[in-house]
């Protein structure tokens, strides 16, 4: 069974658990203190009436025995008929009526019992008296007894079990709301979307919390479409100016030196391919419509783009697999994982592997190349780190396409792992839920 996580659940059970302890611990000090002392002295004071009742009428002269019954009936509710012989019916079990017994075995020096017989109008309780040789029996209804301290004690535990669930949620729903609020809206910082300012209400401490969170949420905000816009305008300055220079390269004569032109050539789409991917991590938190794909027929589309390698595709269900997904994010997130494989497979074929289960997509992009340290393996997402320092080309790329891998993994809650491989090189997993 999982245990509850939430704030809301376990400050709830929390203060329900410690409230209904106090009750019980009240309940019990107000019974033994209170409720039991009250219902013997009131036993003690009702089989003191008995008693003298019952010897009472003995003595008194036959002609005077029915007015004493009648004001007996009319003043205290005791129905008083003297028996041959004793009553045999069941026993009752409330509290107030063992008190009962005790009292008269302590003032009669005889076992007493209540017996209790059902009437029209409900249950009655009889008490066979002997004395003078003489069988006197008393008998009353149960309303006679008035107070019901079982009853009363239930009816107190119930309703204040009630009454502590009801305000026990509504205090904790009133603390938790506010910071389940402020939980979404950081989920939706860290996406890079601009949550809705919330409202800067309740106690002062939540209220200021708010108030620091909505500042920050928009000077975020401001950050990161001033970053977007500063790389955009960098890329445009210095894209003319490289245009311009592929121009003249181009220009040159071929004849003086190939060598140079070329090395000149490769490293402007170099510093072109560096604009275009610091630009796309800038970006990178944008985020697109979901639309309805056929996963096996996205990734086969992906996997078209890289035309003269060696990928081989394998899927763990032969049937199509639909899912509502960022698809312009996906194929970003596939297009970096698979060029990342390429690089480091020292021209070993690479291997992706797809499997739906319990509502989530994995896809798995394996490679037979050296690898990846386990000291870095979460650090190779961190911007422009690279496992070879001296950012040799041949050796590496820019150590931007993990960063945008994981950018885009965090704005869609997806997860993305690398782990080694037995025989040697990395696998890189992509977990999609789909819920």
């Amino acid at each position: 069974m999982r245990r509850p996580q939430t704030l809301f659940v376990k400050t709830s059970i929390t203060l329900s658990i410690a409230f209904l302890i106090f009750l019980l611990f009240s309940s019990f000090v107000v019974a033994y203190y209170i409720l039991i002392p009250v219902s013997k002295r009131a036993a003690n004071d009702f089989a003191s009436l008995i008693v003298i009742s019952a010897q009472t009428w003995v003595e008194l002269p036959p002609i005077t025995r029915p007015e004493f019954e009648r004001e007996l009936l009319d003043k205290h509710e005791l129905t008083l008929s003297p028996v041959l012989e004793p009553l045999d019916v069941s026993r009752s079990h409330l509290p107030y009526i063992k008190f009962l017994e005790d009292s008269l075995l302590e003032l009669t020096g005889q076992t007493i019992y209540v017996r209790t017989q059902e009437e029209g109008d409900g249950t009655c309780f009889c008490i066979d008296i002997p004395v003078s040789n003489r069988i006197i029996r008393i008998s009353f209804s149960r309303d006679r007894i008035g107070a019901k301290p079982p009853i009363a004690s239930l009816y107190i535990i119930i309703g204040g079990t009630l009454l502590i669930m009801l305000t026990t949620l509504l205090l904790v729903r009133r603390i938790t709301v506010p910071i389940k609020q402020l939980s979404d809206a950081t989920d939706l910082v860290g996406r890079g979307e601009s949550p809705i300012l919330l409202p800067e209400t309740g106690p002062r401490e939540l209220m200021n919390l708010t108030q620091h969170f909505n500042q920050m949420s928009k000077e975020i905000a401001e950050l990161l479409s001033n970053r977007t816009t500063v790389f955009a305008g960098i890329s445009h300055d210095l894209r003319t100016p490289i245009t311009r220079m592929q121009l003249a390269v181009e220009m040159l004569d071929q004849q003086q030196d190939p060598d140079l032109i070329l090395r000149l050539q490769h490293d402007l789409e170099e510093m072109t391919e560096l604009m275009a991917e610091t630009l796309e991590l800038a970006r990178g938190l944008k985020s697109h419509s979901e639309e309805k794909i056929d996963l096996h027929a996205f990734i086969a589309d992906v996997l078209a783009s890289f035309q003269n390698k060696e990928i081989n595709c394998r899927f763990s269900v032969d049937e199509p697999c639909f899912c509502t997904i960022d698809s312009h994010a996906l194929r970003r997130v596939l297009n970096n994982l698979i060029d990342n494989a390429l690089r480091y497979s020292s021209e070993a074929p690479i291997e992706i592997l797809c499997s739906h289960k319990d509502n989530t997509v994995v896809i798995q992009v394996l490679d037979r190349g050296v690898g990846i340290p386990t000291d870095q393996l979460e650090a190779v997402f961190r911007p422009f780190h690279r496992l070879e320092p001296s950012r040799n080309k041949t050796t590496g790329g820019s150590g931007l396409g993990l960063t945008i891998v994981q950018q885009l993994c965090d704005a869609n809650r997806w997860s993305i792992q690398l782990s080694q491989r037995k025989d040697g090189g990395t696998e890189a997993r992509l977990n999609i839920p789909l819920i």
